[in-house]
């Protein structure tokens, strides 16, 4: 007996149980957290669903061969969370995801904005030949040449903790999950049909984006009946990173403007069966699909090794030449403390989903200050840049700490964080 399983999508919620749902979609080789400093504002009016793509963000890499395949599974994810109508969001791959949900499942959409999408990614060959070069020599070269695709060169070059986070974002993932999304996109092409997508549609484009850029969005948006064009001046391919007040109030005014109702009823959440429970991210400690033999007995699932995880998650955050300094300097005595580190700080409490790692940084920053760690807050503070925290944000941290834990540690403090805001965002000569 066999059975054919469909591997839900990792994700998460952000805002409040009964507010309608509105889904955001990432771009190829990016996390959920490219939509971070949207959340804040969306989450007034929505309950925000961010979802990572298969093998991006540690999401379990169950590769998707099609951007339908890549649409299944998210409706698959929002009915066993009992979703029935919801807006949706998408950046690039993610933007292609939408029009897919609006040609084949219109009943299921409120509202649609497409982020630096186009309804054909470039050419077949190109793509391929993207999937060549990661198979031969992996996903560093990809990553190195993602903030030029991404960004301009002066946000780039002004904002280096986030250009470094987004290299990190492409090193970390899964090469055959990117390789199968690049065959997706390769034979994505629905030019003919975006006459049939029906709801009201919110084109969305960085004036400088060199990837899918206006002329791509003009395309879109003398397609779709109910569209309308937004190009955001000073932005690249990434806008929601780059421009993210701009893109925050371009999507808050669509989706407060431009959502339908339901056809039959008023309900935009459907609730899940009370008595099946559904876990907030996918498990990855098995494959969604295999079954356990009948006549075994229940045995207690083991434990995962999670030193592995850890390791990544502490790359993620630290970057790669602090861990391996600190890998580096350990010998007999201090390696099963590393290791310790590796495998509990990073691999269990840094990967747990409750908070979001910007969150996780301003607990961190807190918590070292307090307890008068300084030798720690440098690195934690450029972790903390890498995770997407401002320095204006950094520095109301430290004001809290100031309040909380006292003028002198927060005084030290200041000086740790301002020496390491100055060296990771002045601008290279």
């Amino acid at each position: 007996m066999s059975t054919t399983t469909t591997e839900l999508l990792e994700h998460g919620f952000d805002g409040p149980e009964g507010a309608p749902v509105l889904v955001l979609g990432p771009s190829l080789g990016t996390t959920r957290h490219m939509w971070d400093r949207q959340v804040p504002e969306l989450t007034k009016q929505w309950r925000v669903l961010r979802f990572d793509l298969p093998g991006h963000g540690g999401a379990p890499a169950h590769p998707a061969g099609s951007v339908a395949e890549l649409a299944g599974r998210l409706l698959a994810t929002l009915d066993a969370l009992g979703v029935q109508r919801f807006g949706y969001a998408g950046c690039a791959l993610g933007g292609a995801i939408g029009i897919e949900l609006a040609l084949r499942h219109p009943a299921r959409l409120a509202s649609l904005a497409l982020v630096a999408a186009s309804p054909r990614f470039g050419t077949a060959d190109e793509f391929r030949q993207r999937g060549v070069v990661v198979r031969t020599n992996g996903l560093d070269p990809v990553a190195r040449t993602a903030p030029d695709r991404w960004f301009t060169g002066g946000f780039a070059a002004a904002q280096p903790a986030i250009t470094e986070w987004a290299v990190q974002m492409v090193r970390t993932t899964d090469p055959g999950c990117y390789i199968a999304a690049c065959e997706a996109l390769a034979v994505f092409d629905v030019r003919a049909e975006l006459g049939r997508v029906g709801v009201p549609t919110l084109v969305l484009v960085g004036a400088d984006d060199q990837v899918t850029g206006p002329a791509e969005a003009r395309t879109l948006v003398a397609g779709i009946p109910d569209a309308r064009l937004a190009v955001v001046p000073g932005a690249s391919h990434l806008v929601p990173v780059e421009q993210p007040a701009a893109v925050t109030d371009l999507l808050v005014h669509h989706f407060s403007t431009a959502w339908q109702q339901p056809y039959e009823t008023g309900q935009t959440v459907l609730p899940a069966a009370p008595a099946v429970p559904v876990p907030a991210v996918a498990p990855s400690a098995a494959p969604v699909a295999e079954i356990a033999p009948a006549a075994a007995p229940a045995q207690p699932a083991a434990r995962p090794d999670r030193y592995e995880t850890g390791l990544k998650i502490r790359r993620e955050v630290l970057g790669d030449a602090h861990v391996d300094r600190a890998l580096a300097e350990a010998d007999a005595f201090s390696g099963d403390f590393e290791d310790l580190v590796t495998r509990y700080t990073w691999g269990e409490i840094w990967d747990r989903p409750g908070l979001d790692r910007r969150t996780r940084s301003c607990v961190t920053l807190s918590a070292l200050v307090a307890g008068g760690h300084l030798e720690e807050l440098a690195s934690h503070t450029r972790a903390a840049l890498r995770n997407g925290l401002t320095p204006d944000e950094i520095k109301e941290v430290l004001l809290q700490t100031a309040v909380y834990c006292g003028v002198p540690a927060a005084a030290g403090a200041f000086r740790v964080a301002r020496q390491v805001i100055q060296e990771e965002t002045t601008p290279a000569e």
